[in-house]
């Protein structure tokens, strides 16, 4: 039976590669994953899928406004497509999440969404809280933070290492700009002292 996942963290804990090993798993048994990644994050290089232990794989791209059910119905139509593997799937949109849970249901394919649940300020991401709302599944893929405890959050840094507070939901970037932290670590780096 086809489902709709969520498999969500904070930045560094592994999304990518337990993505790219599970997609891994299907070609070795024989079966076709279709990979898709935000276009606009072209760390890894445009169309790839890439986690920081150096394994990558190519994939397709979605931006703001493609029709999701659509692309994966043409897909299915070309040929056998045995699950989704979306990555990046904070920047899902409202609608694409809908879209994803669609083809789960009409087109009976798995789809499996990997990304951030919250972002540096402690808020949701409008895909990862459609994709929370809507999920069949979700699993929490996890990281320290540097007193062992779970990092559940996630600050973004300045050029001088200082927390940011402020800013858009969206920056691009990695360990030279975001830091995991638990919440009591991540209360102090922000200043949140209540």
């Amino acid at each position: 039976m086809a489902k709709l996942y969520f498999h969500y963290s904070t930045m560094n804990a592994g999304k990518s590669t337990v993505l790219l090993q599970a997609a891994h798993n299907y070609r070795e048994r024989g079966m076709v994953p279709y990979l898709l990644t935000a276009r606009f994050d072209n760390r890894a290089g445009d169309g790839k899928i890439a986690s920081r232990i150096g394994i990558g794989q190519p994939a397709d791209t979605f931006e703001e406004g493609d029709d999701l059910f659509e692309r994966l119905r043409l897909r299915q139509a070309e040929g056998p497509m045995a699950c989704v593997f979306v990555d990046e799937a904070q920047f899902l949109s409202r609608d694409q999440v809908w879209q994803l849970a669609r083809a789960v249901d009409d087109l009976k394919v798995p789809v499996m969404c990997f990304g951030l649940r919250v972002d540096f300020r402690g808020e949701l991401f409008p895909g990862s809280a459609t994709l929370l709302a809507l999920a069949d599944e979700m699993r929490e893929v996890r990281t320290i933070c540097h007193c062992g405890k779970k990092a559940t959050m996630v600050v973004r840094m300045d050029a001088n290492g200082k927390a940011l507070r402020d800013g858009a939901q969206v920056q691009i970037g990695g360990n030279e700009t975001y830091i995991s932290l638990c919440r009591r670590h991540w209360r102090e780096a922000v200043g949140d002292t209540g």
